[in-house]
């Protein structure tokens, strides 16, 4: 299974610190589901889209706002539980991780899935999706949460698939699929910081997965890697022409390449950019703060 910077974000920050605002003698008090509901709760769905057509090729999955729709009915068992007061407490304290948006290019718009393209410019699509993050960050809102990481999308136009899909020569970016990503990612740093002010009781960090990618790709010594362009596991150039899906087919050190699979990234490179979320141990991407100084905010 391919590792997400997501699942590592979510457990260094499930290591660093309790996310509960309760005590942990309250959590023990209360019925077994509802005191691992205190703890956190995972809502994430691998082949989700922020659109509920994205990723639709890849089987069952859970739209984000099918995800948003679960923390309101968690919210609801909570309040049955706990208490309205209570609930509200919690929810205003903890701290809710959104990474969504790859699948809508991978497996939807860059594969012209229904003619999309037909309808939507890359900005109109773009605008497409922020407005709908935004609409279901305002849902939160209306159920109390105040703290959320909103991650932006990684360099998409740099994995194996596409530099092997568009013929890259010597390992290049390919620059059209990047330049969608990256006025995707302005678009929701923007909308995160208009939220804050709109919200000043909110507060939204936008990391910058792209340039904490790119800081790898352009200092791989530094970091330790061999290669930033072949994966770990594949096939045909740079690996990207078909999926892992054999153990045999498995590079013998996966922690010196960046890419994992045609898509995914390395555990090593997960963990460098789960470290800047958390701190900016090596290079700053959180903005206007990061996480660890998310989870002192009082609220």
């Amino acid at each position: 299974m391919a590792p997400s910077l997501a699942h590592l974000v979510c457990l260094l920050l499930l290591l660093l610190l309790l996310l509960s605002a309760l005590p942990l003698s309250a959590a023990a008090s209360t019925p077994r589901n509802i005191g691992g509901m205190i703890q956190g709760v995972n809502y994430a769905s691998a082949a989700a889209g922020i659109l509920s057509s994205s990723g639709s090729e890849l089987g069952m999955h859970v739209s984000l706002t099918q995800q948003v729709q679960q923390v309101e009915d968690t919210y609801e068992q909570l309040a049955l539980a706990l208490g309205e007061a209570a609930t509200v407490d919690l929810f205003r304290r903890s701290v809710f991780f959104v990474s969504i948006g790859s699948n809508d290019f991978i497996h939807y718009y860059l594969r012209n899935v229904s003619g999309v393209q037909m309808h939507y410019l890359p900005w109109e699509f773009n605008q497409l999706l922020v407005n709908a993050v935004r609409q279901e960050i305002k849902n939160l809102y209306n159920i109390n949460v105040r703290k959320v990481v909103l991650m932006g999308l990684p360099p998409v136009g740099c994995a194996p698939h596409f530099l092997s899909d568009y013929g890259s020569q010597n390992g290049e970016c390919i620059d059209y699929i990047n330049n969608v990503v990256i006025e995707f990612n302005y678009g929701l740093r923007h909308m995160s910081s208009e939220f804050i002010r709109q919200y000043p009781d909110s507060m939204i960090s936008y990391c910058d997965t792209f340039e904490g990618s790119v800081d790898i790709l352009e200092n791989r010594d530094r970091y330790g890697f061999l290669t930033t362009t072949d994966a770990c596991c594949g096939l045909g150039k740079y690996g990207g022409l078909f999926i892992c899906v054999l153990p045999q087919m498995a590079c013998s050190d996966a922690s010196s390449h960046v890419w994992w699979d045609e898509f995914h990234p390395t555990d090593a490179v997960n963990r460098i950019l789960a470290e800047n979320v958390w701190s900016g141990e090596h290079t700053r991407m959180c903005y206007p703060v990061n996480l660890q100084e998310m989870v002192k905010l009082k609220q």
